[in-house]
Protein backbone atom coordinates (compact mmCIF):
# COMPACT_ATOMS: atom_id res chain seq x y z
CA UNK A 1 0.00 0.00 0.00
CA UNK A 2 1.38 3.42 -0.96
CA UNK A 3 1.65 6.04 1.75
CA UNK A 4 1.53 9.82 1.67
CA UNK A 5 4.14 12.01 3.34
CA UNK A 6 1.72 13.38 5.96
CA UNK A 7 0.63 10.87 8.60
CA UNK A 8 -2.34 11.50 10.90
CA UNK A 9 -2.56 9.63 14.21
CA UNK A 10 -6.09 8.20 14.09
CA UNK A 11 -5.60 5.72 16.94
CA UNK A 12 -7.81 7.77 19.27
CA UNK A 13 -10.92 7.08 17.20
CA UNK A 14 -13.36 4.92 19.15
CA UNK A 15 -15.25 2.48 16.92
CA UNK A 16 -18.96 2.65 17.57
CA UNK A 17 -19.50 5.68 19.80
CA UNK A 18 -17.24 8.73 19.67
CA UNK A 19 -15.90 10.55 22.69
CA UNK A 20 -14.52 14.08 22.35
CA UNK A 21 -11.02 13.15 21.12
CA UNK A 22 -12.43 10.50 18.81
CA UNK A 23 -14.88 12.92 17.21
CA UNK A 24 -12.14 15.55 16.85
CA UNK A 25 -9.83 13.01 15.20
CA UNK A 26 -12.39 11.63 12.74
CA UNK A 27 -13.76 15.00 11.63
CA UNK A 28 -10.40 16.75 11.35
CA UNK A 29 -8.94 13.81 9.39
CA UNK A 30 -11.86 13.82 6.94
CA UNK A 31 -11.62 17.58 6.38
CA UNK A 32 -7.83 17.51 5.99
CA UNK A 33 -8.07 14.58 3.55
CA UNK A 34 -10.18 16.80 1.29
CA UNK A 35 -7.24 19.19 1.02
CA UNK A 36 -4.13 16.98 1.00
CA UNK A 37 -3.05 13.36 0.62
CA UNK A 38 -2.92 11.62 4.03
CA UNK A 39 -2.02 8.34 5.66
CA UNK A 40 -3.86 7.29 8.82
CA UNK A 41 -2.07 5.62 11.73
CA UNK A 42 -4.56 3.17 13.25
CA UNK A 43 -4.49 0.52 15.97
CA UNK A 44 -7.78 -1.18 15.03
CA UNK A 45 -9.09 -1.61 11.49
CA UNK A 46 -12.58 -0.78 12.78
CA UNK A 47 -11.33 2.81 13.10
CA UNK A 48 -11.34 3.01 9.29
CA UNK A 49 -15.14 3.01 9.39
CA UNK A 50 -14.98 6.59 10.70
CA UNK A 51 -12.57 7.70 7.94
CA UNK A 52 -13.16 8.37 4.22
CA UNK A 53 -13.32 5.41 1.84
CA UNK A 54 -9.96 4.47 0.35
CA UNK A 55 -7.96 5.88 3.27
CA UNK A 56 -4.30 4.85 3.23
CA UNK A 57 -3.20 3.44 6.57
CA UNK A 58 -0.53 1.80 8.69
CA UNK A 59 -1.29 -0.19 11.79
CA UNK A 60 0.51 0.22 15.13
CA UNK A 61 -0.15 -0.52 18.79
CA UNK A 62 -2.85 1.22 20.84
CA UNK A 63 -1.89 4.67 22.19
CA UNK A 64 -2.33 3.29 25.73
CA UNK A 65 0.15 0.45 25.06
CA UNK A 66 3.46 0.16 26.90
CA UNK A 67 5.02 0.46 23.42
CA UNK A 68 3.86 4.07 23.03
CA UNK A 69 7.30 5.58 23.85
CA UNK A 70 8.65 3.69 20.80
CA UNK A 71 6.02 4.93 18.35
CA UNK A 72 8.36 7.19 16.37
CA UNK A 73 10.94 4.42 16.06
CA UNK A 74 8.25 2.10 14.73
CA UNK A 75 7.06 4.73 12.24
CA UNK A 76 10.50 5.32 10.72
CA UNK A 77 10.17 2.37 8.31
CA UNK A 78 7.09 4.02 6.74
CA UNK A 79 9.08 7.21 5.92
CA UNK A 80 6.63 9.94 6.94
CA UNK A 81 7.78 13.54 6.53
CA UNK A 82 5.25 14.92 9.03
CA UNK A 83 3.20 13.21 11.73
CA UNK A 84 0.24 14.97 13.34
CA UNK A 85 -1.20 13.63 16.59
CA UNK A 86 -4.50 14.85 18.12
CA UNK A 87 -2.89 14.27 21.52
CA UNK A 88 0.54 14.97 23.04
CA UNK A 89 1.61 11.55 24.33
CA UNK A 90 2.97 9.93 21.16
CA UNK A 91 6.55 8.78 21.68
CA UNK A 92 9.09 10.97 19.88
CA UNK A 93 12.20 8.87 20.62
CA UNK A 94 14.30 8.35 17.50
CA UNK A 95 12.04 10.21 15.09
CA UNK A 96 13.37 11.40 11.75
CA UNK A 97 10.27 13.38 10.72
CA UNK A 98 8.47 16.56 11.76
CA UNK A 99 6.02 16.08 14.66
CA UNK A 100 2.97 18.17 15.56
CA UNK A 101 1.28 17.52 18.91
CA UNK A 102 -2.08 18.70 20.28
CA UNK A 103 -3.22 19.99 23.67
CA UNK A 104 -6.96 20.27 24.14
CA UNK A 105 -6.95 21.87 27.57
CA UNK A 106 -5.14 22.04 30.92
CA UNK A 107 -8.20 21.12 32.98
CA UNK A 108 -6.69 18.09 34.65
CA UNK A 109 -3.89 20.10 36.20
CA UNK A 110 -6.60 21.92 38.14
CA UNK A 111 -8.89 18.89 38.54
CA UNK A 112 -6.56 15.84 38.56
CA UNK A 113 -9.13 13.08 39.10
CA UNK A 114 -8.82 10.71 36.09
CA UNK A 115 -11.84 9.79 33.94
CA UNK A 116 -13.25 6.46 35.07
CA UNK A 117 -13.31 4.97 31.55
CA UNK A 118 -9.51 4.97 31.16
CA UNK A 119 -7.46 1.76 31.50
CA UNK A 120 -6.19 1.04 35.03
CA UNK A 121 -2.51 1.70 34.21
CA UNK A 122 -3.37 5.07 32.63
CA UNK A 123 -5.47 6.04 35.68
CA UNK A 124 -2.60 5.00 37.95
CA UNK A 125 -0.19 7.36 36.17
CA UNK A 126 -2.77 10.12 35.66
CA UNK A 127 -2.40 11.97 38.97
CA UNK A 128 1.43 11.93 39.08
CA UNK A 129 1.51 13.21 35.49
CA UNK A 130 -0.75 16.15 36.37
CA UNK A 131 0.97 17.16 39.60
CA UNK A 132 3.52 19.24 37.70
CA UNK A 133 3.98 20.64 34.19
CA UNK A 134 7.38 18.95 33.84
CA UNK A 135 6.13 15.78 32.03
CA UNK A 136 4.10 17.97 29.66
CA UNK A 137 7.13 20.13 28.90
CA UNK A 138 9.23 17.02 28.19
CA UNK A 139 6.60 15.65 25.79
CA UNK A 140 6.19 18.94 23.94
CA UNK A 141 9.97 19.37 23.69
CA UNK A 142 9.94 16.36 21.36
CA UNK A 143 7.71 18.16 18.85
CA UNK A 144 8.26 20.73 16.11
CA UNK A 145 4.98 22.57 16.71
CA UNK A 146 1.97 22.44 19.00
CA UNK A 147 -1.73 22.73 18.22
CA UNK A 148 -4.34 24.06 20.66
CA UNK A 149 -8.07 23.70 20.00
CA UNK A 150 -8.85 27.22 21.22
CA UNK A 151 -7.14 30.57 21.69
CA UNK A 152 -7.87 30.25 25.42
CA UNK A 153 -5.86 27.03 25.64
CA UNK A 154 -3.09 28.51 23.47
CA UNK A 155 -2.84 31.44 25.90
CA UNK A 156 -2.63 29.01 28.86
CA UNK A 157 0.14 27.03 27.13
CA UNK A 158 2.17 30.21 26.68
CA UNK A 159 1.37 31.56 30.17
CA UNK A 160 2.62 28.32 31.76
CA UNK A 161 5.66 28.19 29.45
CA UNK A 162 4.92 24.63 28.37
CA UNK A 163 6.84 24.95 25.11
CA UNK A 164 9.12 27.25 23.15
CA UNK A 165 7.73 25.87 19.89
CA UNK A 166 5.10 27.70 17.84
CA UNK A 167 1.51 27.21 19.04
CA UNK A 168 -1.25 27.30 16.42
CA UNK A 169 -5.01 27.30 17.02
CA UNK A 170 -6.94 24.57 15.19
CA UNK A 171 -10.49 24.98 16.43
CA UNK A 172 -12.68 22.15 17.52
CA UNK A 173 -15.99 22.12 15.64
CA UNK A 174 -19.33 20.32 15.60
CA UNK A 175 -20.56 17.76 13.14
CA UNK A 176 -22.71 19.80 10.79
CA UNK A 177 -26.36 18.77 10.40
CA UNK A 178 -27.93 19.55 7.02
CA UNK A 179 -31.41 20.99 6.76
CA UNK A 180 -31.80 22.18 10.33
CA UNK A 181 -35.49 22.65 11.22
CA UNK A 182 -36.92 26.02 12.19
CA UNK A 183 -37.70 26.25 15.90
CA UNK A 184 -41.50 26.13 16.07
CA UNK A 185 -42.20 25.44 19.74
CA UNK A 186 -40.19 26.78 22.65
CA UNK A 187 -40.99 25.31 26.05
CA UNK A 188 -39.84 26.41 29.48
CA UNK A 189 -37.07 23.86 29.52
CA UNK A 190 -33.30 23.92 29.93
CA UNK A 191 -30.85 21.41 28.45
CA UNK A 192 -27.50 20.37 29.92
CA UNK A 193 -25.20 18.15 27.86
CA UNK A 194 -22.04 17.13 29.71
CA UNK A 195 -20.60 14.93 32.39
CA UNK A 196 -21.25 15.11 36.12
CA UNK A 197 -17.66 15.54 37.29
CA UNK A 198 -17.30 17.99 40.16
CA UNK A 199 -15.86 20.86 38.10
CA UNK A 200 -18.90 20.71 35.81
CA UNK A 201 -20.76 22.29 38.74
CA UNK A 202 -24.19 20.86 37.93
CA UNK A 203 -25.26 21.76 41.46
CA UNK A 204 -25.55 25.45 40.51
CA UNK A 205 -27.86 24.52 37.64
CA UNK A 206 -30.10 22.53 39.98
CA UNK A 207 -30.20 25.26 42.62
CA UNK A 208 -30.88 27.83 39.89
CA UNK A 209 -33.68 25.68 38.48
CA UNK A 210 -35.18 25.63 41.97
CA UNK A 211 -35.42 29.42 41.77
CA UNK A 212 -37.26 29.03 38.44
CA UNK A 213 -39.76 26.25 39.24
CA UNK A 214 -41.68 26.83 36.00
CA UNK A 215 -38.66 25.45 34.09
CA UNK A 216 -37.68 21.81 33.63
CA UNK A 217 -33.94 21.05 33.69
CA UNK A 218 -33.02 18.16 31.37
CA UNK A 219 -29.73 16.42 32.24
CA UNK A 220 -28.91 14.34 29.17
CA UNK A 221 -25.71 12.39 29.79
CA UNK A 222 -25.24 9.07 31.53
CA UNK A 223 -24.74 9.42 35.26
CA UNK A 224 -23.57 6.97 37.93
CA UNK A 225 -26.42 5.80 40.21
CA UNK A 226 -24.78 7.21 43.34
CA UNK A 227 -24.25 10.60 41.67
CA UNK A 228 -27.84 10.65 40.43
CA UNK A 229 -29.16 9.90 43.91
CA UNK A 230 -27.05 12.74 45.30
CA UNK A 231 -28.32 15.21 42.71
CA UNK A 232 -31.93 14.05 43.07
CA UNK A 233 -31.73 14.82 46.78
CA UNK A 234 -30.39 18.29 45.99
CA UNK A 235 -33.21 18.88 43.50
CA UNK A 236 -35.81 17.82 46.09
CA UNK A 237 -34.30 20.16 48.66
CA UNK A 238 -34.48 23.13 46.29
CA UNK A 239 -37.76 22.28 44.58
CA UNK A 240 -36.17 21.94 41.17
CA UNK A 241 -37.83 20.03 38.34
CA UNK A 242 -34.97 17.87 37.06
CA UNK A 243 -35.20 15.08 34.49
CA UNK A 244 -32.35 12.57 34.23
CA UNK A 245 -32.20 11.05 30.74
CA UNK A 246 -29.15 8.85 31.35
CA UNK A 247 -28.05 9.11 27.74
CA UNK A 248 -29.90 10.22 24.59
CA UNK A 249 -29.64 9.55 20.87
CA UNK A 250 -28.62 12.37 18.53
CA UNK A 251 -32.26 12.64 17.44
CA UNK A 252 -33.48 12.95 21.04
CA UNK A 253 -30.76 15.49 21.82
CA UNK A 254 -31.72 17.66 18.85
CA UNK A 255 -35.44 17.44 19.64
CA UNK A 256 -34.84 18.54 23.24
CA UNK A 257 -32.60 21.38 22.04
CA UNK A 258 -35.08 22.59 19.45
CA UNK A 259 -37.82 23.04 22.05
CA UNK A 260 -35.61 24.39 24.86
CA UNK A 261 -35.42 27.92 26.19
CA UNK A 262 -31.64 27.54 26.38
CA UNK A 263 -28.71 25.20 26.60
CA UNK A 264 -27.09 25.74 30.01
CA UNK A 265 -23.75 25.06 31.68
CA UNK A 266 -22.33 26.18 35.01
CA UNK A 267 -18.96 24.57 34.36
CA UNK A 268 -15.98 26.04 36.19
CA UNK A 269 -13.48 24.84 33.57
CA UNK A 270 -13.68 23.71 29.95
CA UNK A 271 -11.42 22.93 27.04
CA UNK A 272 -13.89 24.13 24.42
CA UNK A 273 -17.68 23.80 24.46
CA UNK A 274 -19.05 21.81 21.52
CA UNK A 275 -22.61 21.75 23.00
CA UNK A 276 -22.62 25.56 22.85
CA UNK A 277 -21.85 25.51 19.12
CA UNK A 278 -24.41 22.75 18.51
CA UNK A 279 -27.09 24.79 20.28
CA UNK A 280 -26.24 28.09 18.58
CA UNK A 281 -26.25 26.39 15.18
CA UNK A 282 -29.87 25.41 15.84
CA UNK A 283 -30.78 28.94 16.95
CA UNK A 284 -30.94 27.96 20.63
CA UNK A 285 -29.63 30.51 23.20
CA UNK A 286 -26.75 29.50 25.46
CA UNK A 287 -26.82 30.49 29.14
CA UNK A 288 -23.37 29.62 30.45
CA UNK A 289 -20.62 30.28 32.97
CA UNK A 290 -18.73 33.53 32.85
CA UNK A 291 -15.41 31.86 31.98
CA UNK A 292 -12.88 32.72 29.28
CA UNK A 293 -13.42 29.73 26.99
CA UNK A 294 -17.20 30.22 26.89
CA UNK A 295 -16.70 33.89 26.02
CA UNK A 296 -14.42 32.77 23.18
CA UNK A 297 -16.88 30.18 21.86
CA UNK A 298 -20.19 31.99 22.34
CA UNK A 299 -18.91 35.55 21.90
CA UNK A 300 -21.62 38.23 21.61
CA UNK A 301 -24.30 35.55 21.20
CA UNK A 302 -23.86 34.16 24.73
CA UNK A 303 -25.56 35.03 28.01
CA UNK A 304 -23.15 34.64 30.93
CA UNK A 305 -23.65 34.20 34.67
CA UNK A 306 -21.53 33.75 37.78
CA UNK A 307 -21.18 29.94 38.06
CA UNK A 308 -21.09 30.21 41.85
CA UNK A 309 -24.41 32.08 42.03
CA UNK A 310 -27.74 30.31 41.41
CA UNK A 311 -29.34 33.73 41.88
CA UNK A 312 -27.36 35.18 38.98
CA UNK A 313 -28.32 32.15 36.88
CA UNK A 314 -31.99 32.83 37.64
CA UNK A 315 -31.65 36.54 36.86
CA UNK A 316 -29.90 35.93 33.53
CA UNK A 317 -32.51 33.32 32.60
CA UNK A 318 -35.15 35.98 33.10
CA UNK A 319 -33.33 38.27 30.64
CA UNK A 320 -33.82 35.71 27.88
CA UNK A 321 -37.55 36.41 28.06
CA UNK A 322 -37.15 40.19 27.94
CA UNK A 323 -34.09 40.39 25.67
CA UNK A 324 -34.13 37.33 23.38
CA UNK A 325 -31.06 36.49 21.31
CA UNK A 326 -31.85 36.28 17.60
CA UNK A 327 -31.37 32.98 15.81
CA UNK A 328 -29.44 34.89 13.12
CA UNK A 329 -26.86 36.06 15.66
CA UNK A 330 -26.58 32.61 17.20
CA UNK A 331 -26.07 30.87 13.87
CA UNK A 332 -23.54 33.47 12.74
CA UNK A 333 -21.44 32.77 15.84
CA UNK A 334 -21.70 28.99 15.36
CA UNK A 335 -20.57 29.29 11.73
CA UNK A 336 -17.12 30.43 12.90
CA UNK A 337 -16.33 26.84 13.89
CA UNK A 338 -16.12 24.40 10.99
CA UNK A 339 -13.82 21.52 10.10
CA UNK A 340 -12.72 22.82 6.70
CA UNK A 341 -11.33 26.01 8.25
CA UNK A 342 -9.71 23.99 11.02
CA UNK A 343 -8.10 21.66 8.48
CA UNK A 344 -6.80 24.67 6.54
CA UNK A 345 -5.21 26.06 9.71
CA UNK A 346 -3.54 22.71 10.40
CA UNK A 347 -2.30 22.36 6.83
CA UNK A 348 -0.84 25.87 6.91
CA UNK A 349 1.09 24.92 10.08
CA UNK A 350 2.33 21.64 8.55
CA UNK A 351 3.50 23.37 5.39
CA UNK A 352 5.45 25.90 7.45
CA UNK A 353 7.64 23.24 9.08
Amino acid sequence: MNHSEIFFDARYIRPGIHDGISRFSANLYSALARQVDLTAIISDEAQLESLPGGTKWVKLHSPTSALEPLTSLRLRKHHPKVVFSPMQTIGSLGRNFKLVLTIHDLIYYRHPKPPANLPFLVRLLWRPFHLTFLPERILLAGSDAVVAVSATTADEIRANRLTKKSVAVVYNAPERVLGLPKRERVEKSLVYMGTFMSYKNVETLIRGAGLNPEYKLHLLSRVAPTRQTELEALAATHGAKVIFHNGVTDEEYHALLDSATALVSASLDEGFGIPLVEAMERGVPVLVSDIAIFHEVAGPAGVFFDPNSPEDFAAKLATLATKPISAKRLRAQASKYNWDDSASSLLKLIQSL
